[in-house]
């Protein structure tokens, strides 16, 4: 997944060591668009209460790790590693 241009802005703009507090009042209403709707930086970040961001980086990363199940696109797909010699993997289909 990756943020649209208003969160980076969010992220980039915001002046840290900031709480979560203090970073959802200032940008709380941005929309991460998901691959099943949005939800705003505040509704995502209210899971984390007493964080505190030293960097944008910090802040980005705490939100990438609070999105839900509903950020993911197709739940156990990847295109990108066959399955192991000796695992019962998914079977291959070709689009």
């Amino acid at each position: 997944m990756r943020f649209t241009a208003n969160a980076e802005e969010s992220f980039a703009g915001h002046t840290y060591p900031s709480t979560t507090e203090e970073f959802v009042a200032e940008h709380g209403d941005v929309e991460l668009e998901l691959p099943n709707g949005a939800v705003t930086l505040g509704e995502v970040l209210e899971t984390l209460p007493n964080e505190e961001f030293q960097t944008a980086e910090d802040a980005r990363y705490a939100t990438y790790g609070a999105l839900g199940e509903e950020a993911i696109g197709r739940k156990g797909y990847s295109d990108r590693d066959a399955t192991c010699p000796g695992e019962i993997g998914h079977e291959q289909v070709s689009f």
